[in-house]
């Protein structure tokens, strides 16, 4: 891959991968905020196959029941911990509500990728210089 570049990203439920220990898998777990307020759960994870690397966390937040539920991707360089039954990010409830929706036409392309980045305030993984996260970091 050229610098620059952005490799195909598939939902983690959608390869043939998988995660070498229960413990390491968090879809499922509650997302809170830098305060800890729950914003959502963890519904699956995007990775990158070509380099076996989680990139997004696809999260589900608000509605109820399954109605009116959005979903949005968040950078795994916002995940500050993970415990058994959590996921906290290091951004506020207004940060996650304003992200770009997501929007399964768009899953592939750099210009969505681009934005989550640019609006979380991390650099893309496919840039030059890039340092990936301690994830997941267990306190």
């Amino acid at each position: 891959m050229k610098s620059g570049d952005i490799p195909v990203l598939t939902r983690l439920s959608d390869s043939q991968q998988t995660i070498p220990s229960a413990d390491e898998d968090v879809r499922g777990r509650k997302v809170a905020d830098r305060s800890g307020n729950e914003l959502g759960k963890v519904s699956d994870l995007i990775i990158d196959e070509e380099e076996r690397k989680v990139r997004f966390l696809l999260m589900e937040y608000g509605g109820f029941l399954g109605i009116g539920e959005k979903k949005s991707y968040l950078p795994v360089d916002a995940v500050a911990a993970v415990t058994e039954d959590e996921v906290r990010i290091d951004r506020t409830r207004d940060d996650v509500v304003d992200a770009p929706e997501y929007d399964p036409e768009l899953v592939d392309q750099r210009e969505y990728s681009d934005r989550v980045y640019s609006h979380y305030g991390y650099a893309p993984f496919w840039g030059t210089g890039y340092i990936p996260p301690r994830f997941p970091y267990r306190p």
